[in-house]
């Protein structure tokens, strides 16, 4: 898989990419959260969330005190009322996990967004007020 020249020798499992494309190609799921299996060293897919899902259900899906990647499916209406979409990469990192877990994270995080081809927006986190509705929304027009 041609993890050898990566620096932080971390795995991307080939579930998060096909799970990504078919968010991609068919809107399968609203959103899915990754999370890193530090025992085998591999990003793997946590948890997918359903088409109808809310970004509450998203915001909701990430544990307090462990990181998660996430991509977000965001549907929105410009001022000139066009329908757009546009895919947001989340990293969710809060103060409460530990700080091995949060180096993992953010070493492996910009190898692991560049599998996921047609992410535009990335957004950090660190407590929820730092991904509320208001904020992606603001960050996608």
């Amino acid at each position: 898989m041609g993890q050898a020249n990566s620096a932080s020798g971390m795995a991307v499992n080939d579930e998060c990419k096909m799970k990504f494309l078919e968010l991609k190609a068919k809107r399968s799921f609203r959103f899915i959260v990754f999370k890193i299996e530090e025992k085998i060293q591999q990003v793997v897919v946590d948890k997918l969330g359903e088409p109808s899902g809310s970004y509450e259900d998203l915001s909701a899906s990430f544990p307090s005190n462990e990181c998660r990647y996430a991509v977000y499916d965001f549907d929105f209406t410009t001022d000139e009322n066009c329908q757009k979409s546009k895919f947001f990469f989340i990293s969710w990192s809060p103060d409460t996990s530990r700080v091995k877990s949060k180096m993992l994270y953010a070493s492996s995080k910009d190898r692991f967004r560049r599998e996921l081809d047609g992410v535009r927006v990335e957004l950090q986190a660190t407590d929820p007020s730092e991904m509320s509705f208001e904020i992606v929304k603001g960050r996608a027009l």
